[in-house]
């Protein structure tokens, strides 16, 4: 997570072009949730679209990341809703989390990072806060594949890993993209301490939407240009440009980066890709883990105080809280819904 964490990454493009969570991934969660929301977790928050979202469902919502910058976009997005007891505080999950009372948190989750995490020393520090019985929900999505488009796939999976310095793979962070890769099957909850464990994946295909397999999570259709936008919101594209200072974007003024060549190759055979405005179908490669705290048996449900019921959900949208707009051209299209299995 070092690179998001650097003051020169650009976290308001970060939340801005970054798909949002649908309703159906926040039904999944709190379907699995047993007994009081009074308090919950979000570790490695980023710019805070997870917490404001939890924080309708639970009395006390707190977003810990270790970066300043996604924090203070956090805090600012939080200003949008002063009715709501949200915190955020600068930390990592693994000692960010060291003033809350043991045994009090209900929900920790983590969105998009547990893969930077040190397994070793965040285990002991989540057995610690989570009372018995609550629920740790940590999910995260890999690469992206134009479902419809084979070539252009291909063409972003060489660019995106071939090892080359002129390309993007020597730029991942390591190992937390190649634990992101294999769907976090590296991150286990030691069973001794947690309940209840499963795993939800999807993994995507080329042959049209819902083609995958799996549990489909997040889908959307979006403009070329909202494409382009996104992929330089990858952290490897952040190390690219770091080593390629005099390489802009065209659609900065300058002659063009790593991206617009690889766009550029795309469209030599999918000639739509020429067109920003082109929308095209989207979906990602997803894995969501849950478990609960061993211990026994947890404490009686208690009357929810929030106007934002989960039966009040609508799994067939997304809405999106206090935030940046999403890109123009991006539409969501729902996915098969997650089995609830509670």
């Amino acid at each position: 997570m070092a690179t998001f964490a650097k003051s020169a990454f650009n976290t308001a493009s970060y939340a801005a072009f970054r798909p949002v969570y649908p309703e159906s991934l926040y039904k999944f969660v709190l379907q699995y949730h047993r007994g009081p929301k009074r308090l919950c977790v979000d570790l490695g928050c980023g710019p805070g679209i997870v917490t404001r979202k939890l924080s309708k469902q639970f009395d006390k919502t707190i977003g810990i990341d270790p970066s300043g910058g996604m924090i203070r976009q956090a805090r600012e997005g939080a200003q949008q809703d002063s009715s709501r007891d949200i915190e955020f505080w600068e930390g990592s999950a693994e000692t960010g989390t060291a003033a809350i009372d043991a045994g009090s948190v209900d929900l920790v989750v983590a969105a998009q990072a547990a893969h930077w995490f040190d397994q070793a020393k965040l285990w002991p520090e989540m057995q610690r806060i989570m009372r018995t019985g609550g629920t740790l929900a940590f999910w995260g999505y890999k690469d992206h594949v134009f479902v419809d488009y084979p070539h252009a796939t291909e063409v972003m999976q060489r660019y995106a890993y071939d090892q080359h310095p002129d390309k993007l793979g020597s730029y991942w962070p390591q190992p937390g993209r190649s634990i992101l890769q294999d769907q976090l099957r590296a991150i286990k909850p030691p069973e001794e301490d947690w309940e209840d464990i499963d795993r939800e994946l999807y993994e995507p295909d080329t042959k049209g939407p819902y083609s995958g397999d799996g549990k489909n999570l997040m889908a959307y259709e979006l403009s070329v240009g909202s494409c382009k936008s996104y992929v330089r919101t990858w952290s490897s594209y952040h190390g690219w440009a770091e080593a390629h200072p005099d390489a802009v974007a065209r659609d900065k003024g300058g002659k063009g980066d790593i991206m617009d060549e690889m766009f550029d190759e795309i469209a030599k055979k999918d000639k739509i890709f020429r067109d920003d405005t082109f929308p095209v179908n989207v979906e990602w490669g997803s894995a969501v883990i849950r478990a609960r705290k061993r211990g026994g048996p947890p404490p009686p449900s208690e009357p929810s105080e929030h106007n934002d019921d989960l039966e009040m959900m609508d799994v067939s949208s997304v809405e999106e809280d206090a935030g940046p707009a999403r890109p123009a051209g991006l539409t969501y299209y729902p996915p098969h819904v997650l089995n609830a299995r509670d």
